[in-house]
């Protein structure tokens, strides 16, 4: 179901915006929305459909840019030797740490296409460690009438350039001859090009090129591609939505905050920046560090401190960055240690290394795959579960699993190995860092606690949950928190529960268990096996959740009671917990009714209960869902896989800040990455077809901090978010998120319209990022930008985040 202010009836929809699907029975006027003829299977800009409630499509047109051959940046291949010198790598790293006002220091300079770029004033630090030259190639694909034609004839033109290695001193210049395309340097209307080479960050290969005085072997043939144009993918393109009669959560929920007052038509782009002071220094996370609203909570019993609570205006400093700072180490090495000083904080390891969790090592943190329960390595506890119940079939019938209480998240981090993605989270807790260290490390997690209100994520959309020692309290107060694991399980999934009530005999250890059979048997949930693992002394009783409604209607006592009606279990952003189950969903066009597709197949096959609904762009829901794939594979391998000069060996993780289907995360599928898909909660309600997938992802609101460290993320990926979110608040607070949410050297791909390009453009110039490349046509546009290890000094006190 969606929400949208234009409104086409359709019939089953089941996509709602988050701001709308807490509340049930509020009506939603209807209006005519305008179709499109779809001669390219391609969308125009202003269509917007819904269905019999409404559906909300809040992104601005991108045919136009993607119906382009757009110029990007070439990757130079360039690659630095191997050492095994630690010394020598903190060499290295420290070296790209530097300020480049030494121009001719290096003979990896690069001289920029823009020599007069603003603020380009000797502080950025990378510029000493880039080599490697474009030339560039422009096209241009005639688009008429804001429609996309398959028969449209491309007319490129090219331009020259010259590549020149000059003796000595190793410079180069860059000279670029337009053609009639007419570029013009960090205009709205045209292309601006930077190549410039990420380096390679492994520490086994690092320190050749300081010593050397080189990255690696030059480049002399320069490399230009060109962004795939609208007659060989297909364009899809969302509305601009416009304020209409459309509910929102914050009009309907009592548990939604008050909508934030939007600035949009005085926001300057030329913002002073500052560093946030505060407690929590390199780590200051806004919406969890509010100590002035915490200080107040009149009790903390349901873990109310570990809850998200956002200051009243978000704030536009900077979060500083650890003394000693080093870029990330790859993956899959990062799995097995990190820079000490990226995280550094030891307390874990004295509470935890006996049980392999993590260990300090000189310069490293160092993770031996340990956990509580498998404190001889989590591969074989993995195997374990599996030999336990073989239906539960890892990387196949199991794909998205919930790890609750996750710790270092060594659980997730080992089952990439059999082709499962585990969504981990644990609060920001004494356990300190446990979840930066899972990022850090390159492991899915988010901060999040099971407290009184629902997780963020949509019904039924996990396989199995999971939890080790997790220190949740499950039997209490009616299992109001078990119960929650249960409205996100789907039905004929598995809840794996190792705790030592399973395997223990002592008197609590007896009576958790009681208590955990008698509710779980009112669940209706089968305790399939208990099963010892005696490697690590340890076993697990592992239930399944039931895929009918028979054992509901038998029970003798009605408790837990089951959910009214009128509820909608979907609801996840801001709704107090409830001690009710929902009813299973028994009609096989009902999302959850059958088990997806074993994986990988999943990813490709539109969902079965998207039959009867129009999709977000317009079209029949299954065939919009198709064309998203098409065009996003299409964007990437044509465009951003080599087009922006982005070393994809060094990203590991990443965040598609406004996902639809998922297409984006589909396309890097063969990559070593993995994907958080953000649905902004006044988006359409996508999240579960991105769930049905095989693929993962979190309700959010951008105008709130998320709920992660600083610098956890390689890359931020942002289609039409900016232009929508900016309405309801202020566009520098979001980028200011964006800068603290992302590594040094991590970069941002903006798809959005011009005018929002042109504003993200001269804020990161005010952040002294570099602009890799930006590129516009007919009001649509694309920029790549790279953050800087730069940090203002001035500071700025955060009075909500001083305890």
């Amino acid at each position: 179901m969606f929400m949208s202010s234009s409104v086409a009836p359709v019939q089953n929809s089941e996509l709602l915006s988050q701001k709308t699907i807490n509340e049930v029975k509020k009506t939603v006027p209807k209006s005519d929305s305008k179709h499109f003829d779809d001669t390219s299977g391609g969308l125009t800009e202003d269509t917007t459909s819904e269905d019999g409630i409404g559906m909300l499509s809040k992104e601005s047109g991108n045919a136009d840019e993607d119906n382009s051959t757009e110029n990007s940046v070439a990757d130079g291949n360039n690659e630095s030797k191997e050492s095994q010198n630690s010394a020598e790598e903190n060499q290295e790293e420290n070296h790209a740490m530097k300020g480049s006002d030494e121009k001719s220091e290096s003979e990896n300079e690069l001289k920029t296409v823009d020599e007069d770029d603003g603020n380009r004033n000797g502080k950025d630090v990378e510029r000493n460690s880039r080599e490697g030259e474009s030339n560039v190639e422009t096209g241009e694909t005639k688009n008429r009438g804001g429609e996309i034609n398959k028969n449209v004839q491309e007319e490129s033109e090219e331009s020259s350039s010259e590549n020149r290695r000059e003796s000595g001193e190793g410079e180069k210049k860059f000279e670029e001859e337009a053609s009639a395309d007419k570029i013009k340097h960090v205009d709205k209307e045209a292309i601006l090009i930077e190549e410039k080479n990420d380096k390679n960050q492994d520490e086994h290969s690092e320190q050749s090129s300081v010593n050397n005085g080189v990255e690696g072997e030059e480049n002399n043939q320069v490399s230009s591609e060109i962004l795939p144009a609208g007659a060989q993918s297909e364009i899809l393109t969302e509305s601009t939505t416009q304020n209409g009669a459309w509910s929102t959560q914050a009009e309907e929920s009592q548990n939604e905050k008050k909508s934030q007052q939007s600035s949009v038509s005085s926001e300057k782009h030329g913002h002073h920046w500052k560093i946030c002071k505060s407690t929590a220094g390199p780590d200051y996370i806004p919406c969890l560090d509010n100590w002035q609203f915490i200080r107040k909570l009149p009790s903390t019993k349901h873990f109310e401190h570990r809850e998200r609570h956002c200051p009243d205006e978000a704030p536009t400093c900077l979060v500083p960055v650890p003394e000693g700072y080093k870029r990330s180490i790859k993956w899959p090495r990062s799995r097995d240690k990190i820079w000490y000083n990226n995280v550094p904080h030891p307390k874990l390891a004295d509470v935890k290394g006996h049980q392999n969790w993590v260990k300090v090592t000189v310069e490293y943190l160092t993770f031996p795959g340990g956990g509580t329960q498998f404190k001889n390595g989590a591969l074989h506890y993995i195997d374990f579960i599996q030999q336990s119940v073989p239906e539960i079939a890892w990387g196949k019938r199991s794909r998205v699993i919930l790890d609750v209480g996750c710790g270092v998240a060594s659980f997730g981090g080992y089952l990439f190995e059999r082709d499962v993605l585990a969504m981990s989270f644990a609060p920001k807790d004494e356990h300190e860092a446990q979840v930066q260290f899972a990022l850090e490390r390159g492991i899915p997690a988010i901060l999040s606690v099971m407290g009184t209100k629902r997780l963020p994520f949509p019904s039924s959309v996990f396989d199995l949950v999971h939890c080790a020692r997790c220190r949740v309290p499950w039997h209490i107060e009616g299992g109001k928190l078990l119960l929650e694991l249960n409205r996100v399980l789907r039905p004929g999934g598995y809840f794996v529960w190792s705790a030592t009530p399973v395997y223990q005999k002592l008197p609590e250890d007896v009576g958790i268990w009681k208590e955990m059979s008698r509710l779980t048997k009112s669940m209706c949930w089968d305790l399939v096996v208990i099963k010892k693992d005696r490697l690590n002394a340890v076993g697990a009783a592992i239930y399944r959740k039931p895929t009918s409604n028979e054992c509901y209607n038998k029970r003798s006592r009605n408790v837990p009671l089951l959910c009214e009606e009128s509820d909608d279990p979907n609801a996840a952003w801001n709704v107090p917990l409830q001690a009710c189950m929902h009813k299973v969903p028994v009609d096989s066009t009902e999302r959850g009714a059958l088990w997806p597709a074993q994986w990988p197949e999943r990813l490709k096959q539109p969902p079965y209960w998207l039959n009867s609904q129009v999709g977000v762009y317009g079209k029949a829901a299954q065939e919009d869902f198709t064309l998203d794939y098409n065009h996003w594979k299409t964007v990437v391998s044509q465009s951003y896989l080599n087009g922006m000069g982005i070393d994809w060996s060094s990203v590991r993780n990443v965040m598609d800040m406004k996902a639809v289907y998922g297409g984006f995360a589909a396309a890097l599928k063969d990559l070593k990455v993995w994907v958080m898909n953000v649905v902004p909660i006044d988006s359409p309600d996508t999240l579960p077809i991105i769930y049905e997938r095989g693929l993962f992802g979190i309700y959010h609101d951008w105008c709130e901090s998320f709920n992660t460290y600083p610098r956890t993320y390689d890359v931020l990926h942002a289609d039409h978010l900016f232009s929508s979110i900016k309405k309801r608040c202020k566009l520098v607070t979001i980028i200011a998120e964006v800068d603290r949410i992302l590594r040094p050297e991590g970069k941002l791909i903006v798809r959005d319209n011009v005018e929002t390009i042109g504003e993200l453009e001269s804020m990161a110039k005010t952040l002294q990022w570099e602009i890799r490349m930006i590129y516009s046509k007919d009001n649509e546009g694309l920029l790549c930008v790279r953050k800087t290890f730069w940090r203002p000094t001035e500071e700025e006190p955060i009075k909500s985040a001083i305890v």
